[in-house]
């Protein structure tokens, strides 16, 4: 409802309005993504976020519900990948604290109800960090190659900012998958090579095309593609320049405020993307510490590194650019804040429970974004006075709750979870009034070519053509992760019970399970299987062979489809009683051994008794 609410009454972005009219009336304008149907001028971005749009206009004609069907889908798709990605690893409660936080966004609401490409620019990031986060666990090629398709088709949506994220995705990948590092490498050649293919078949198409057959690129000093990739939305974003603000100290084109590291918490950026940022950056290493030293591919660390080095990196790159900077670039935040704030946070709540020397992380990190929320909503003065007092008692009330029924069990357990519920309402209270200020019309954001949601704060100013801050002349866009089977194994809480406490037993300091807070009865078998534990196992008696046989054993049944205990082994066990049927009965105190076809006696349990 708040992506689709109103949407025929929102302004939209004149200039991509105008370039998907065109592709309805040409193909040839389509590919190109041309501002006309003569094929003159394009718009400064790539065309495939204007392709998109052009087709569903081309099947249900052109206007703006026709225009916005694919980016309302493309957004409820979004966060239906950061959820199902986030369950993977962290379970059912944070993956719907990640949908929730992601969903409320005030800038990511404001920016999917607008035709600019970053709703389908997001998708495709969040796209392939889901499908390389699989790959790292399966550690298969095929997931790995589809991560780079979807990075590459970024890069075709909004050129160099499509590729902000990519080198924490590749990283994690390189130290975290399972196959081994020569293969880790290749994989990764393999991706680089659907990247570049993916990445750069429009810019090659167009080279392909005489510049006399074709339009003007936007936004470029030489009319090609090329120039456009390196120089207005390559380097010149990020260094400004001729187009891109001027650049130099107090760069950003006057959109977002000053650039440095404190840009994203200024009256501009701040109420837009910042509400979470500081308990995200709490349950972060939190999370990481409480890994500690799990194996090298260990899901939640992963997890934890790549949705962490996405949020950083597009932090850094936000916050020090001194090109063009519109504020709605920061959506592109909100998926790595999200899958924090769930996993993260997931992490901090059971240690919480587990620990007493980690009673006090989540606690602080609920009260900073309490108070962090009072900030911003008191910068908008005179706007729901009511909605910062409401927070502020909230969120006491939900930590003292947390604090006095800690280690509750039975009945009162259920207070403890009244408690939470109260801290993440209290935590999402101010976001939510933020994004239901654009479809209401309640706040006094921007929309069209900068689109911004909540009241008026700061002093940033729409844009010119196509979001602002182009070229003169030239318009255009300015659970320790356990899986299906684990999980089913920590439903049994005998067994696991028990290997935790012989865990315990043997003084496994670094048992990710004890580290990490989880219950005995939460703990999955695989995630106890560590070097405490095996050693542990070596001196009771137990053997490096048995297990791994029985590893070879599980794998070949796998592997055939059959369970270890299925349809092979009822099968032999049929033989052997079909074979014992058709032996001849044998006489008291003799037996019959048919050995190579040969037929001889054995002495019996009678024969000794008569010796």
């Amino acid at each position: 409802m708040l992506y689709s609410w109103n949407l025929s009454g929102s302004s939209l972005n004149s200039f991509y309005s105008a370039a998907v009219l065109s592709g309805t009336q040409s193909w040839k304008a389509w590919f190109f993504g041309s501002l006309d149907a003569g094929n003159f001028l394009t718009v400064d971005k790539p065309p495939f976020a204007l392709m998109v749009m052009g087709l569903s206009c081309r099947v249900f004609g052109y206007g703006t519900w026709q225009m916005m069907l694919p980016m309302v889908l493309v957004a409820l798709a979004t966060i239906w990948i950061v959820h199902a990605s986030v369950k993977r690893v962290w379970g059912h409660g944070a993956a719907t604290v990640a949908a929730l936080v992601l969903a409320l966004t005030p800038i990511t609401v404001a920016i999917n109800r607008d035709n600019n490409p970053d709703t389908l620019l997001v998708f495709l990031m969040a796209g392939g960090a889901a499908l390389a986060l699989r790959a790292v666990h399966n550690g298969r090629l095929l997931p790995l190659v589809g991560s780079a398709v979807c990075f590459g088709l970024a890069f075709n949506t909004k050129m160099l900012q499509g590729y902000i994220a990519l080198p924490a995705v590749f990283a994690v990948y390189l130290y975290a998958a399972k196959p081994r590092l020569v293969k880790r490498v290749v994989n990764l050649l393999v991706a680089g090579v659907a990247l570049a293919v993916s990445s750069f078949w429009w810019a090659a198409a167009v080279s392909l095309v005489p510049a006399d057959d074709r339009p003007y690129i936007g936004g470029s000093s030489d009319g090609t593609a090329w120039d456009l990739i390196m120089g207005y939305n390559g380097l010149g974003r990020i260094l400004g320049g001729e187009g891109n603000g001027g650049g130099g100290g107090g760069g950003g084109g006057g959109f977002s405020g000053t650039a440095g590291l404190g840009r994203l918490f200024n009256d501009i950026l701040g109420g837009q993307i910042s509400w979470l940022i500081p308990f995200a950056a709490v349950a972060c290493i939190g999370g990481l510490v409480l890994c500690g030293r799990a194996p090298r591919t260990d899901l939640t660390r992963a997890a934890l590194l790549l949705w962490g080095g996405w949020t950083a990196l597009h932090y850094l790159t936000f916050a020090m650019a001194e090109g063009t900077m519109h504020p709605y670039y920061t959506t592109a935040l909100a998926p790595g804040i999200a899958a924090l704030c769930g996993g993260g946070g997931v992490m901090l709540l059971r240690a919480f429970r587990a620990d007493k020397r980690w009673a006090w992380v989540l606690p602080a990190g609920l009260g900073i974004t309490a108070v962090w929320a009072v900030v911003l909503l008191r910068r908008a003065s005179g706007w729901n006075t009511w909605l910062w007092p409401a927070i502020a008692v909230v969120m006491l009330l939900a930590i003292v709750g947390l604090l006095v029924f800690r280690s509750a069990s039975g009945t009162r357990v259920r207070l403890l979870a009244a408690s939470v519920v109260a801290a993440v309402v209290a935590a999402v209270a101010g976001p939510a009034a933020y994004a239901w200020s654009v479809p209401s019309g309640s706040g006094g954001g921007m929309g069209g070519t900068n689109p911004t949601a909540g009241p008026s704060t700061g002093s940033g100013f729409g844009g010119g053509p196509g979001g602002g801050g182009g070229r003169a002349g030239f318009p255009g866009g300015g659970t320790g992760g356990p899986g299906a089977r684990n999980r089913a194994k920590a439903a049994r809480p005998a067994g696991s019970r028990a290997r935790t406490a012989g865990c315990r037993a043997a003084g496994a300091a670094n048992c990710p399970a004890v580290r990490a807070g989880r219950p005995p009865a939460a703990t999955p078998g695989r995630a106890v299987r560590h070097r405490g534990l095996r050693r542990h196992r070596r001196q009771r008696g137990y053997g490096r062979r048995r297990h791994r046989n029985r590893q070879r054993h599980g794998r070949q049944a796998r592997r055939h489809g059959r369970r270890r205990h299925g349809r092979r082994t009822r099968r032999y066990g049929r033989r052997r009683e079909q074979r014992a049927r058709d032996l001849p009965r044998e006489a008291p105190g003799r037996r019959q051994v048919a050995a190579g076809g040969v037929e001889f006696a054995e002495r019996g349990p009678a024969d000794r008794q008569q010796r």
